[in-house]
């Protein structure tokens, strides 16, 4: 079953369980917000990657009530569930059937923010993602990721695995919730954190950094900023 088809089968119960499965949700949230380094009456153009039932999207706009967002995802009905949630404001969200890491992106935007998807590419796709999502942005613009990391040894890698199963079940998740998750876990990619940092510089950002790293889940932001020629103007970097 490809990624699509396995998240179109979950999104109708996709927002309950996302907060049985992902410990500290709003934690990671709220570092995702603590990354973006706009004011909140500013009007900013987004793209969320893998914005799938619009989740983050609806906290990044709550935050930011000028924001323009761009929600893309490849899977049809966790886009459905995300048009029912904005509903009242459609002149605000634009929605995209889209497969971000075969596609070109749009661009112009000031923000590009993603959550629990990225992690689905091999390590290959993550790289030109990352430089897809540089080149989507305007100067000073930024990106920010919420998403799972692998462990940096095997011993590391064992301990996260252990340490969300557990906490997943102490949040409420029951067994058909893990079963659910651990078939559309046969997907995942993870690569660890010090990798993707890398992959980030590497692809032009800068202030590259940790926003939040508690075992399996890490939230890492950069910025694309401006150079300077001979004669002192700025120009795309």
């Amino acid at each position: 079953m490809t990624v699509g088809a396995l998240f179109d089968e979950a999104a109708g119960g996709y927002d309950e369980a996302r907060r049985r499965l992902v410990p500290g949700l709003d934690e990671l949230y709220g570092a995702v917000l603590g990354s973006i380094p706009f004011g909140v009456d500013r009007p900013i153009k987004v793209l969320d990657l893998g914005a799938g039932t619009g989740l983050l999207s609806a906290v990044v706009a709550d935050r930011f009530p000028r924001a323009r967002v761009t929600l893309v995802d490849l899977s049809v009905e966790m886009l459905r569930v995300a048009r029912r949630r904005f509903a009242p404001e459609t002149n605000r969200f634009e929605f995209r059937v889209m497969d971000f890491a075969r596609k070109e992106l749009p661009a112009g935007y000031d923000l590009v923010v993603s959550a629990l998807s990225i992690h689905h590419l091999t390590d290959g796709d993550k790289r030109e993602t990352f430089e897809k999502v540089h080149g989507s942005l305007v100067l000073g613009g930024c990106f920010v990721n919420l998403d799972q990391v692998r462990g940096e040894t095997p011993e590391e890698e064992a301990r996260y695995e252990e340490w969300w199963q557990r906490s997943a079940r102490e949040a409420g998740a029951t067994e058909e919730d893990l079963a659910s998750a651990f078939r559309r876990m046969r997907a995942d990619k993870n690569a660890t954190l010090k990798d993707q940092l890398r992959w980030l510089e590497d692809a032009g950002f800068g202030d590259v950094r940790s926003r939040h790293d508690g075992n399996r889940f890490a939230v890492y932001a950069g910025r694309k900023k401006a150079e300077y020629s001979y004669n002192g103007k700025e120009r795309d970097g």
